[in-house]
């Protein structure tokens, strides 16, 4: 029998070193190669320009990775209970959008709702995979089904699917977790991006469309206010055409309030188109002018609203200089006042005063009720806000556009306690 050659390794002994060497050196080979696909598909993603092509990337790197026919993610909807349709690759792109199952539903909804992967070798004899007529095709098999989770949340499932049966091995699991792990949180910040740029649109077109009204409608009032300004001649010439001595007088001095309130609502046309031509409220004069003079005048022209009520008002015999626009703080006073005739009971009486500090001329209305409720007073300021509904018949923008208009002049506008119980509305302007 012949005696084997020391010098040459017994070949039974060398082969499971060989192997087990090839083994480890091919799964770091595996490993590495996982590992820039990865980094390479985060860079995509995170490139993405936009919702769209986020999604394209998402299902068509996974398909490629995973080495499937088929891939489609599906984005639970923000009430979380059901998951629609957002990007597939394989399959109908039209359906994009109107595909949705329920959670639980399916093996997709199944994945979300158990919130772990869910897998299948083949859906065509598995009871929990939910047919969708239009969309899924026959000659699909296997599939394979994971959560994206961000933040404890699940954002959505990614499915793979393939023709073939397949039971799919651990390490296909753990990689299509991996890139789960690695997209939701891209997912979810596309999502809000792309959320927050459909609603900074829906806003523009809402303003524009407002800015359109704005300009449509006070420009049809130019036309009705000559029509007003003319008959409000005519009735005065009318009137005084049948009346002697001090019912002359009269006459002349409705005229003027008439044509003085419509003069004035010119001016808030002029306004409103300046405001929606972009100018806003720059063209604001900054001139001296006598603020007990203002108020005057204010509390004369509105006598005919104030009419149900007293109202104090003790002019000091000096004058108070202040800086600002003389018409446009007037404006001011007269929603303020306003204010007090819309919401104030008639038996109460609303009181004015005025006085100087080191560096401001300070104004304050106030009535004799309980005033604006303290949590409120910073609200009321706000478009649209309106304290006590119940009585309320304004629009709730009247406030708002005070301080506006305060604040474009160089002075400011608050609520504070008034000493009895109630609140005064206060008004400040530069003093000189």
């Amino acid at each position: 029998m012949p005696t084997p050659d020391p010098e040459i390794d017994p070949e039974p002994e060398a082969a499971p070193g060989r192997a087990a060497h090839g083994t480890v050196r091919s799964m770091r080979t595996a490993r590495v190669e996982e590992l820039a696909f990865l980094h390479e598909f985060a860079q995509l993603a995170t490139q993405a320009r936009d919702w769209d092509e986020l999604m394209r990337t998402l299902v068509d790197r996974t398909t490629l990775a995973l080495g499937v026919e088929v891939c489609s993610f599906y984005l639970l909807n923000r009430d979380g209970e059901r998951l629609t349709l957002a990007a597939t690759n394989g399959l109908d792109v039209e359906q994009v959008g109107r595909v949705s199952l329920a959670l639980g539903e399916g093996i997709t909804g199944r994945a979300a709702a158990g919130r772990a992967p869910v897998e299948s070798p083949d859906v065509t004899v598995d009871p929990r995979f939910s047919w969708v007529r239009g969309f899924d095709i026959h000659g699909l098999h296997a599939m394979l089904s994971v959560p994206l989770i961000w933040n404890e949340a699940v954002v959505g499932v990614l499915n793979v699917q393939t023709v073939e049966t397949r039971a799919f091995s651990r390490e296909d699991v753990e990689f299509l977790s991996t890139i789960e792990a690695l997209l939701a949180g891209i997912v979810e910040k596309g999502r809000m991006q792309a959320e927050a740029e459909a609603q900074l649109d829906r806003l523009s077109q809402l303003d524009a469309a407002r800015a359109e009204l704005l300009a449509v409608v006070t420009h049809e009032l130019r036309t009705p206010l000559a029509v007003v300004r003319a008959y409000v001649d005519l009735l005065a010439d009318a009137a005084a055409a049948n009346q002697e001595g001090p019912a002359v007088d009269a006459v002349e001095n409705w005229r003027a309030g008439a044509t003085d309130q419509v003069t004035r609502l010119d001016r808030l046309v002029d306004s409103i188109l300046a405001s929606v031509r972009g100018e806003g409220l720059t063209g604001l004069r900054q001139d001296p002018f006598d603020v007990v003079g203002s108020i005057t005048n204010t509390v004369g022209t509105l006598a005919l609203l104030l009419r149900t009520r007293s109202v104090r008002w003790d002019a000091p015999p000096y004058a108070m200089v202040a800086r600002g626009d003389e018409p446009r703080f007037r404006q001011v006073l007269e929603h303020l006042l306003d204010n007090e005739a819309k919401y104030a009971p008639p038996e109460q009486a609303v009181s004015i005063g005025v006085w100087r500090t080191a560096e401001e001329i300070q104004v304050y209305i106030t009535d004799d009720g309980p005033g604006v409720p303290i949590e409120d007073w910073e609200a009321v300021f706000q478009p649209y806000v309106r304290v006590d509904r119940a009585r309320s018949r304004g629009s709730g923008i009247g406030l708002f556009a005070a301080r506006r208009l305060m604040e474009a002049m160089g002075g400011r506008v608050w609520i504070e306690k008034n000493g009895y119980g109630g609140s005064r509305f206060m008004v400040a302007l530069p003093a000189v």
